[in-house]
């Protein structure tokens, strides 16, 4: 939707206005801060007057009581432009289809392809409205084009189009109304495997999330992936702290990706702390997403990324939980989930299926019920006995390291690094305060690289030029907060629970969504310290199976507890198959088969969110 808007009169002066809210007494403050009377460009006689308040932008009609209002946080920016010189003889065609005066082309301010003659300055203001249904919630993109030429001069009507450009941008930015726009220099980094689901994921964010970047002005810097473990290295080997946010574009898999780059760096609790996380949904799975969406009522609609690309313009933070998972040999972290069974089966083996997306899952899991199969071990676990009295998770001050390192656990010893340039940087190690060479992880977000694409400001670069950036340590050390549980073969303290036999699955989940279609666990929350055990024991019907499978689809299986089906709040679990034959998936990702254990860390990770839309 567009609308176009012309103005002809002075501006008000601020004052504040109260808001009553129907159906109760709550009295809202809101400041005015710009008001003008605009004329709508083909109809000279129907003034509206445009308002702009600390919370909403209202374009009301001045013979009726009719008012269109766009609620502040679905306004992502804001742009002054100015007319495009016509062409010599153009729209002097007799055929046009058009009556009246041609449609407006602008272009930048800086641009050399502008109109001298015309002294109007134009302000574009965008907005993705939430837009509700008896069936769903969808966002309509709206922009509206302010013309100010109440001045005989450009360089007037253009101060006045700056003045609401620049309180429209402090508003978005949460920032006090100055007249100078806020700054923020910092890109995002966007991590792209275009290998994704259907291997779509770079034509979504051009498509898609470009858009929406480049209308709010946000700069941001693209990394296309071509290998397995890329996003890993890049992240930990790279000087975060010059990117406002660290953007996964994929699959779930990308983001595991970069939160163990996060966790190999030495300076992890910092860069966690400091750079935020977030997830564009171009995957299979999508979880994550799915939550993020599901937690902030942000309307989800695959490959219809809307909600979280405005998030990375807002820069609405919100923790989340990570869980330290240990294998045989390896140590790594996760924020979705760890499959063992059935599920874990129908990850894995659908692969083959990777082309059609998300459908894959549904038919993979009604070959699996055709051939279903058992498995035996042990599963042992602490169960969280009341969820709705646990204490808010706090962020931990101090939080010692754990290592793990080419299979040996918790060896401080194999932690060197080399760098691949000759001045390096020397640091002492906090845990046993021996003098290592760190990797000269710094680097210019100027690269040096030809740049294929660019828009304002933003860069998209190969991986595969010459004279790579990439200065990866020999060995990759995995540090991250200390272990509170015994070592993966010692023995458990004596309140856990155990439970021993045949299972079809055992499947944890520390998110509410596993899949676009998945409410596993509704009672979830991002940040919560809570683990959800789902257990599902061997002898149960293959119609119990398939009605409890479409019971995931809106989360009514969470409140079944019966013979065959358990559904457990846990702090931590061990798991030990019996047999060398099965699968194991962490976030999605296949892991060695054999014992592993897990404990969850509550509000290690800074997420962009959504605006909550209550």
């Amino acid at each position: 939707m567009a609308l176009y808007l012309a103005v002809m009169a002075q501006p008000k002066l601020s004052e504040d206005v109260y808001n009553v809210k129907s159906g109760d007494n709550a009295v809202s403050k809101e400041t005015v801060y710009l008001e003008e009377t605009f004329y709508i460009r083909l109809k000279k006689k129907t003034p509206f007057r445009v308002r702009l308040t600390s919370k909403r932008l209202s374009l009301i009609k001045d013979d009726s009581s009719k008012e269109q209002t766009i609620p502040l946080q679905d306004i992502i920016g804001s742009k002054c432009m100015r007319s495009k010189r016509r062409r010599v003889g153009a729209g002097s065609c007799v055929c046009r289809s058009f009556v009246g005066k041609p449609p407006l082309k602008v272009v930048d301010e800086d641009s050399g392809d502008l109109d001298e003659n015309d002294i109007s300055a134009y302000l574009y203001i965008y907005a993705y409205n939430l837009k509700r249904s008896r069936r769903s919630l969808k966002r309509e993109r709206t922009t509206i084009t302010l013309q100010f030429r109440s001045y005989d001069k450009y360089e007037d009507n253009n101060r006045e189009a700056q003045r609401w450009r620049n309180t429209i941008k402090c508003l978005i930015a949460n920032e006090p109304i100055t007249n100078v726009v806020p700054q923020n220099d910092k890109k995002l980094l966007i991590l792209i495997n275009p290998k994704s689901g259907s291997g779509k994921a770079v034509e979504l964010f051009q498509a898609k999330v470009a858009t929406i970047l480049n209308e709010a002005e946000i700069p941001y810097y693209l990394r296309v992936t071509e290998s397995a473990q890329y996003a890993r290295d890049y992240i930990r080997t790279r000087d975060v702290y010059g990117w406002r946010g660290v953007v996964a574009v994929g699959g779930d898999g990308v983001l595991f990706e970069i939160l163990n780059g996060m966790f190999e760096r030495l300076d992890w609790q910092q860069a966690l702390a400091e750079v935020p996380l977030a997830i564009i949904p171009c995957g299979s799975g999508n979880g994550l997403a799915r939550t993020i969406c599901h937690h902030y009522n942000e309307p989800y609609i695959t490959h219809n990324l809307t909600g979280l690309s405005m998030a990375l313009v807002r820069g609405k933070t919100a923790n989340m939980d990570v869980v330290r998972v240990e294998t045989k040999t390896k140590i790594m972290y996760s924020f979705l989930s760890v499959g063992w069974g059935l599920l874990a089966d129908i990850d894995i083996e659908s692969e083959k299926l990777r082309v059609i997306g998300g459908q894959r899952f549904t038919l993979w899991a009604l070959a699996r019920l055709i051939g279903l199969r058992k498995y035996k071990g042990v599963i042992h676990y602490a169960r969280i006995k009341d969820v709705s009295n646990l204490p808010k998770p706090k962020l931990p001050l101090t939080i010692s390291h754990s290592v793990s390192h080419d299979g040996e656990l918790d060896s401080p010893d194999t932690e060197d690094f080399v760098d691949c340039y000759e001045n390096s940087e020397t640091l002492t190690n906090v845990v046993n305060g021996k003098r290592h060479k760190r990797v000269d992880s710094w680097h210019s977000t100027n690269s040096r690289r030809s740049t294929f694409y660019s828009t304002r400001g933003s860069e998209y670069h190969s991986v595969t030029s010459s004279g790579s950036e990439m200065r990866s340590p020999v060995h990759a050390c995995m540090h991250g907060p200390a272990s509170h549980l015994p070592s993966l073969m010692s023995q458990l303290p004596s309140h856990w629970e155990r439970e021993e036999g045949e299972f079809v699955m055992a499947y944890v989940s520390y998110q509410a969504y596993i899949g676009e279609d998945l409410l596993f666990a509704p009672r979830s929350q991002l940040s919560d310290g809570v683990m959800w055990l789902l257990i599902i024991k061997a002898g149960i019907t293959r119609s119990q199976i398939f009605s409890f499978l479409m019971g995931m689809s809106h989360g009514s299986h969470s409140e079944i507890n019966g013979e065959y089906i358990k559904m457990i709040p846990v702090s931590a679990f061990r798991l030990v198959p019996e047999g060398p034959n099965g699968y194991i998936t962490v976030d999605g990702e296949l892991v060695e088969y054999g014992p592993i254990q897990a404990e969850i860390f509550p509000n290690i990770v800074n997420l962009l969110v959504p605006t909550n839309n209550l």
